[in-house]
């Protein structure tokens, strides 16, 4: 064989092993029932979960609960088929969680409780378009 063709071969190995590297990190959105029913069927990977805070009737935001010493939090997150679920996370609250449109929890279930390695959280655009007073 030419060097040109083991050369070839050589990236062509080293593009597959990159994509299948990425292929397996990579994870959609799931609803809580799913994420549940992935974590029972033995996936060992995180599993990401999109959502909102949960909120009263007058639209506050409620369920959220740092703990005494602020190391850790719990709140309730409602995922896009309306199921409410507490997610645990062993950090400090994330400083924008309370402004935060939509949350999304990284993590999976550990004996029926959502625990969290991560939070993501996107907040209303600092740039939404506002009336200007002349």
């Amino acid at each position: 064989m030419k060097k040109s063709h083991i050369i070839g071969l050589v990236v062509i190995a080293i593009g597959i092993a990159v994509i299948v590297s990425t292929g397996q990190s990579a994870s959609s959105y799931v609803t809580f029932d799913e994420a549940y029913a992935m974590s029972t069927g033995g996936q060992d990977q995180s599993i990401h979960v999109v959502g909102e805070l949960k909120k009263n009737s007058n639209g506050e935001i409620v369920g959220v609960n740092p703990s005494a010493d602020r190391l850790s939090v719990n709140f309730v997150l409602v995922d896009d088929n309306q199921k409410e679920q507490t997610v645990y996370l062993n950090e400090p609250m994330p400083a924008d969680l309370l402004r935060s449109e939509k949350v999304v929890v990284i993590g999976a279930y550990k004996q029926d409780r959502f625990v969290a390695d991560k939070v993501l959280l996107k907040c209303p655009s600092k740039y939404e378009e506002t009336e200007i007073k002349q």
